[in-house]
Formats: structure tokens, sequence, C-alpha cells
């Protein structure tokens, strides 16, 4: 018997990986955070399936169908949005688990600040702008952030940043994101990438929130900001260049001797 904790993606049924789906097709028990994984992804779970929706079960409710799934020597699927290893939540149940001596093993899924890039069409990363990405989210009240890790202490590296589950504090967050980068710094707003109700607002920080209804983008909201952003970049990386030689191609007008 084993458990999954599997990465549903960040929505779209066909996001999540071939490894995640023929998982999901043999398990015969499913949990999954119905408030995050869409109903589109179980379209992947077999037909005779146990499908528990925990978005309403504390950890130790849910831990009581790893003991029944254990007792029935049968495998569990639990499903997570996006990557379980960015803010997953998975680690008190694995911790558990083997404490319960239950084998497992994470799949990793596409997470939402990839999928907000692909659908702005924009990479994150790009040469003499930025080559580093942040990763965080505002302090909650499931989990505080130390401030260490504020995002004002982060913005002051200027680097691309992505805040995840941003749409509820967006006045706090540019104000904050002001104090660093430049006004004109490109943003964008992505709701619920990849489903069929996903929107998104490219703007700048100065502009943003004059240009929206708060309301609008407070649930499953990916925010990023940086100057990778911006559609008038003059760049090239090296790896491409004719001038550029590497262990398979060789510079223009070189020749291996």
């Amino acid at each position: 018997m084993r458990v999954y904790f599997i990465g549903a993606g960040p929505g779209a049924a066909d996001l999540i990986t071939l490894r995640g789906a023929r998982i999901l097709n043999n398990t015969l028990m499913v949990l999954y955070a119905g408030s995050l994984v869409p109903p589109d992804i179980l379209i992947h779970c077999h037909n005779n399936a146990q499908l528990i929706n925990t978005a309403s079960l504390s950890l130790p409710q849910q831990l009581e169908y790893f003991k029944q799934a254990k007792a029935e020597n049968i495998d569990v699927a639990r499903l997570h949005s996006g990557d379980p290893a960015i803010y997953g939540a998975i680690s008190e149940q694995i911790k558990q688990l083997q404490e319960f001596n239950i084998d497992f093993e994470i799949i990793p899924g596409v997470s939402s600040f990839t999928a907000a890039a692909a659908s702005i069409n924009c990479e994150l990363t790009k040469p003499n702008v930025s080559q580093s990405i942040i990763l965080t989210r505002i302090s909650g009240r499931a989990s505080k952030i130390k401030e260490s890790e504020s995002l004002e202490n982060l913005a002051k590296h200027q680097a691309t940043m992505c805040i995840f589950l941003s749409g509820s504090q967006l006045p706090i967050i540019i104000t904050t994101l002001l104090k660093s980068y430049a006004s004109d710094t490109p943003i964008a707003l992505v709701y619920k990438v990849s489903t069929n109700e996903e929107k998104k607002h490219i703007s700048t920080l100065e502009n943003i929130l004059s240009e929206i209804n708060i309301a609008d983008w407070v649930l499953t909201t990916m925010l990023l900001v940086g100057d990778v952003l911006r559609s008038d970049l003059n760049f090239a990386s090296c790896l491409y260049s004719i001038n550029y030689s590497h262990k398979y191609r060789n510079a223009k007008g070189r020749s291996h001797e």
C-alpha cells in the first residue's frame, strides 16, 4: 500500500503529468482539495474510485482514510493543486504516514507560476535583466511569514517575483513593491490560470490598482512582477549565438583542431 502525493497542476485537466494521470487511473481511493483542485482533473480517476473532498476535513479526519486504505491494502492518490513542493501542506501528512509506517511517493506537477508565465507568453529569466525568480506569498492566518522573508525585504533584490494567493491583499502588495521597483515596472495578474475561468491583466505598478476591481481578483490569483515582463527589451542569450562555442556546436568560423 502506498500514498501518492500528486501535483494536479494549475487547473486544466491536460496539464497533469502522464505519471500522475496514470496513477489516478489505477488508484481506488482519491483524496483531493476540492477548494483548489478543479473537478475536471477527476476525469483521470478510476471509474470505481472512492473520491473524498478534503476541503472540510481536518488532518486527523484525512488520516483516517489513510488508515482505512492500509487496512484494505489499497493505494491512495492525494491530489494537491499545482506542485506539492510549493505551499502543498504535505509535510504534516508525511510525518503522520511515517509514524503509521505507510509508504509514500511524491509526483511533481505544473505550478501556477509557470502556467501564468506561459499564459502571458513570458520567460521569467532573461540575460542582463533577471536570472533569479523569487516565489513567495503574503502572511495569512494559516501561515505567517518571517520578517527576513517579508515582501519588503525580498523586493529589494528587484528580481522576477511570483506572489502566490495575492489577490486579497493587492493594495498592500503594490505599495510594498513600489518601495523597491520602479513605478513603470510591469506587473501581471493571472486568475485561475489554465481553466475556463482564467482572466489576466497586464499593467504597471503605478497603474494597476486604478485599472481593476480588486474584488474580481481575490481568490487563486498569481501575481508576476519584474522587468522581464517588458515587451521592448533588447537581449539575447549567448546559448544560441553563432559566436558562442560549446560542447555540441562550434562558433562561426571556428573548428575543432
